[in-house]
């Protein structure tokens, strides 16, 4: 399974890193991945500190990786102990085939607390301080506030299908954790769309895309898909938000 191959692959690169644990959260660790179609989302905690050479040699794990399959859907943040805390630090990272700094959010938080993955080492209720119910549903509604209410509204993104499935999902997602404060994965955000008024049709569209193979879509459908889903998705943002 490329998948293995390249975890086992990841793993060996890391160890002259030493690190202190390696998490995977996201869809690999919530039991909804699709090979080929999900990211590989992962953590790995190192000890401090963090030098100008460990960032040379994360580079260079990711490097060596390059020519692997799946290689380019492995995304990574490197944190510390000392550095754990507080869900606004940014982080070193690797994904997207670059290095940069991102946190990790409350959300990754919750996910590594409620079904996070150990691939190596301590886990992370041993690194993590837990994230409070307020502190994690006041993220996830400045996101759908801040970030994907504004994104509605910039029409070249929904041709693409990446916004439309992530502009939908992550919407019922929001929904289910701001209403009933857990986590849903991304199969069951599909099941909860229906319920939240959202176009059948596109919904189908996502869930075919996600666990079927079908033919690519026609330019009609795209465009059509596109206005659907963001004449649901303003309105249901802002009345999501005005309730919470």
């Amino acid at each position: 399974m490329p998948t293995d191959a390249l975890l086992d692959r990841f793993l060996a690169g890391l160890a002259p890193l030493a690190p202190v644990a390696v998490w995977a959260h996201g869809s690999l660790a919530g039991g909804d991945y699709r090979e080929g179609r999900s990211d590989l989302d992962m953590i790995v905690v190192l000890d401090d500190p963090v030098t100008a050479r460990t960032v040379w040699c994360v580079a260079l794990v990711h490097a060596r990786l390059r020519d692997e399959p799946l290689a380019d859907r492995l995304h990574c943040t490197y944190l510390t102990p000392r550095t754990a805390a507080g869900a606004g630090r940014r982080h070193l990272t690797w994904a997207h085939e670059e290095l940069f700094r991102r946190p990790v959010t409350p959300v990754t938080r919750t996910e590594l607390h409620t079904f996070g993955r150990v691939l190596h080492g301590t886990s992370p209720a041993d690194v993590l301080p837990p994230v409070p119910d307020a502190e994690l549903a006041a993220f996830v509604m400045r996101d759908q506030r801040d970030y994907w209410r504004r994104e509605v509204d910039r029409t070249a993104n929904w041709t693409h299908d990446v916004w439309v499935d992530l502009g939908l999902l992550t919407f019922a997602r929001a929904t289910v954790t701001l209403r009933e404060g857990r986590l849903i994965t991304k199969r069951e955000a599909l099941d909860v769309l229906p319920g939240l008024g959202a176009p059948g049709e596109v919904v189908e569209d996502i869930r075919r895309r996600r666990y079927d193979d079908p033919a690519p879509p026609a330019e009609e459908w795209t465009a059509r898909r596109a206005r659907l889903t963001r004449d649901y998705l303003g309105p249901a943002i802002d009345a999501l938000v005005a309730g919470s």
